[in-house]
């Protein structure tokens, strides 16, 4: 898969063949994505040094598919959310004055 549209392209398909597109209502993905990356969290729980590669990825591409099948259920253009938000965590931190911090932009001087 060499874009963005491809990769929503597969996972639509894949859902439509199992016809869970009736299971899938934004309330129903948003619990999905925090299930998710709580199991992507479970993967670190009690040694952040020594985890299962595998399983990180595993759970990383479950939290990206429910993530891209939210995206399409509310008709929003993944890159172009993405691309916004950067913009306005580029205002919130600029280089001259994040560089190096990991202080929340309220606190930046």
């Amino acid at each position: 898969m060499d874009s963005i549209k491809e990769v929503e392209n597969e996972i639509e398909a894949f859902t439509k063949e199992r016809d869970w597109d009736q299971f899938h209502t934004p309330e129903n993905l948003a619990k999905s994505i925090s299930i998710e990356a709580n199991e992507l969290l479970e993967c670190f729980q009690w040694d952040g040094k020594n985890f299962k590669t595998e399983d990180v990825k595993e759970e990383l591409a479950d939290v990206f598919n429910y993530c891209f099948q939210m995206a399409s259920v509310m008709g929003f253009d993944i890159r172009k959310i993405i691309e916004d938000k950067m913009l306005k965590n580029a205002k919130k931190y600029p280089v001259e004055k994040a560089k190096g911090s990991s202080k929340k932009y309220t606190e930046l001087k």
